[in-house]
């Protein structure tokens, strides 16, 4: 199929009324996934091993409960890959609304759980569920519908078009920023920003925008006491190496004396109550450590890889809602592992944000391979070739 205008020489979406014939989902969105998820299980294990013996006394408490965890995810995956784009349409409001539901859930005292000073948690039974995470998803299936919905030009529109979608996100963001979670609400501003630019969004009205939160990041940030030496630690981490520098520091020291090929898997260092929950958000930090530069190069590559087919599916859908749940999952995905990364190796102030598919975490698990079920789903739908 061409999809170059061969008068003007320009590039341009798929014709929407091109007729469609349902494919078998992109095996390499699969693949990658089990891979990420698999290289995630044993990094979890042999991170957290030490750990969870201290405070469980089970060497393997962590990763029995994120094999479940990945179990529940690829159930999940599997089952929205076999869904219809209609089926996946219709649930953007529940599923939206259902992440409102828990965000308000988690900020009261009697429900929500807090760790740290932080109320994200609800909890279920045995498990504990992010509603944070589920917002993520509803945001993207909501963006997407909305957009569909308006057909192009109508967005550009700043108060019919523009703003309606970003009082919907600001309030779930401004939920998010209460418990308090900025590595969360950042990302999912960043998706929002980015699926209305694609969408038709004129850029002076997302310039506009920007602008006006940048009076509002300041005060969150400089006007909370440890928002604002942990931002001050990101210029100088050794300024205060014992405290808020404490760690970035080991981070860089475990990426540092991984070298080429890593101490090997099992043999890191800075995992004996050096780094803290390396399991987690500085997993990437461990994998650094005990699989060198190369395993690290190898898990950023196949994020890389997962971002990259992700922008091909939404570039070869037809249908505008499927195209934007694509480019929706795809930035998810990329920013959530650029901001990681970032963290990891000092060059942002720290977040409480996992390494997608890797980190301990289940409802952040879950969330990745039911986006990557999303994916699927969507390059079932593609037309032929």
């Amino acid at each position: 199929m061409n999809w170059v205008d061969q008068q003007t020489m320009t590039l341009r979406w798929p014709d929407a009324a091109v007729a469609e014939r349902p494919r078998r989902g992109d095996h390499t969105i699969l693949l990658v996934t089990l891979l990420l998820v698999a290289i995630g299980l044993g990094m979890i294990y042999s991170a957290s091993g030490v750990l969870a013996d201290k405070r469980f006394g089970a060497h393997s408490y962590f990763l029995k409960r994120q094999l479940l965890w990945c179990a529940i995810g690829l159930v999940a995956l599997l089952v929205v890959a076999r869904c219809e784009l209609v089926t996946l349409r219709r649930w953007a409001g529940p599923v939206l609304l259902l992440g409102l539901l828990g965000l308000v859930l988690v900020l009261l005292p009697s429900i929500g759980v807090s760790v740290k000073g932080a109320r994200r948690w609800l909890r279920i039974g045995a498990l504990t569920i992010q509603p944070a995470e589920v917002v993520k998803l509803g945001v993207v299936l909501y963006l997407a519908h909305y957009l569909a919905k308006k057909e192009g030009d109508r967005i550009a529109d700043f108060w019919r078009g523009f703003v309606p979608p970003l009082l919907v996100v600001g309030l779930l963001i401004a939920l998010i920023v209460i418990e308090p979670d900025m590595g969360t609400a950042a990302v999912i501003g960043l998706v929002t920003l980015g699926v209305l630019f694609v969408g038709g969004a004129r850029l002076s009205h997302l310039l506009v925008i920007t602008m006006a939160a940048l009076p509002i990041l300041y005060l969150l940030v400089m006007r909370v006491a440890y928002r604002r030496q942990r931002l001050l630690s990101f210029w100088d981490p050794w300024s205060d190496p014992t405290g808020t520098g404490f760690q970035v520091i080991q981070s860089i020291l475990a990426l540092g004396s991984g070298g080429p090929f890593g101490v090997g898997l099992g043999e890191g260092r800075q995992k004996l109550f050096y780094l803290p929950e390396p399991h987690t958000d500085f997993l990437l930090a461990a994998l650094g450590e005990e699989l060198g530069f190369v395993g690290t190069a190898m898990v950023i590559l196949l994020l890389g890889a997962f971002v990259a087919k992700g922008f091909s599916i939404a570039w070869e859908a037809s249908d505008p809602f499927a195209r934007y749940v694509a480019l929706g999952v795809s930035l998810l995905i990329g920013f959530h592992a650029l901001i990681n990364v970032g963290v990891i190796t000092g060059l942002l102030p720290t977040k409480g944000l996992t390494l997608p598919f890797l980190s301990y975490g289940g409802s952040s698990l879950v969330v990745c391979m039911v986006g990557a079920g999303l994916l699927m789903a969507v390059a079932r739908h593609r037309p032929p070739i």
